[in-house]
């Protein structure tokens, strides 16, 4: 899958469930909640041991979901994530030794970025979708607005996370600059523990309406 490909499918699907998931058992039955729920999306994050597995298990066993890997800190993250099957990478800050591994991988990775000083060490490395992290915490919206408008000719487009949830979600959603949402409370880490698949589902079908109503 090509670049344009991704990034027409993410903004499809609007937003991308953030999971850490403890378990590779639970994966299979996490992934049929957002898929039955009309989400077929999920990161998986790095921050559990099950990580890898977990991306495995899933691009085996399900293939036609769009799987990426969250919190890819380091090159031998990266390296595992392309190696599991994952189809894109996500970080929370921009690690130049990071992304010049993805290049040279030509693996599609988005670091974080917070700044206008990230933003351009991204477009730099010609990476023009860049996380943008954590979002309401420097600002949210008006934030987003404010950093991003020297860099609107140059097509520069966002994966605000942190803090974006139901109540804030159409508003971002909104945004030309947005790509898609990544938010972890689709999918949280006690719902899939709890076996919440039901709870998990709802959400998802949740998230579903309000981008089919303001993206059609």
């Amino acid at each position: 899958m090509d670049i344009t490909q991704l990034k027409e499918k993410m903004w499809k699907v609007g937003v991308i469930p953030v999971i850490a998931i403890d378990s590779p058992e639970l994966a299979l039955p996490m992934a049929d909640a957002l898929i039955e729920g009309g989400l077929p999306v999920a990161e998986i994050t790095f921050r559990t041991d099950a990580a890898a597995d977990v991306i495995g298990a899933l691009r085996k066993e399900r293939p036609d979901i769009l799987l990426g890997a969250g919190t890819i800190l380091s090159v031998e993250n990266l390296e595992k994530a392309k190696e599991c099957g994952a189809a894109f990478g996500v970080s929370p800050g921009l690690n130049p030794a990071v992304v010049e591994r993805a290049i040279k991988l030509d693996f599609p990775f988005f670091p974080g970025v917070m700044t206008p000083s990230e933003i351009e060490q991204g477009i730099h490395y010609g990476i023009k979708v860049l996380k943008f992290f954590p979002s309401e915490a420097t600002g949210g919206i008006k934030m987003i607005k404010a950093v991003t408008a020297p860099y609107a000719h140059l097509g520069v487009k966002l994966i605000p996370t942190g803090g974006v949830n139901m109540s804030n979600l159409e508003e971002y959603l909104s945004l030309p600059q947005t790509l898609v949402v990544g938010g972890t409370w689709v999918a949280k880490k006690d719902l899939i523990n709890a076996k919440q698949w039901n709870e998990i589902k709802k959400n998802a079908r949740e998230v579903l309406e309000i981008v089919h109503r303001v993206r059609g």
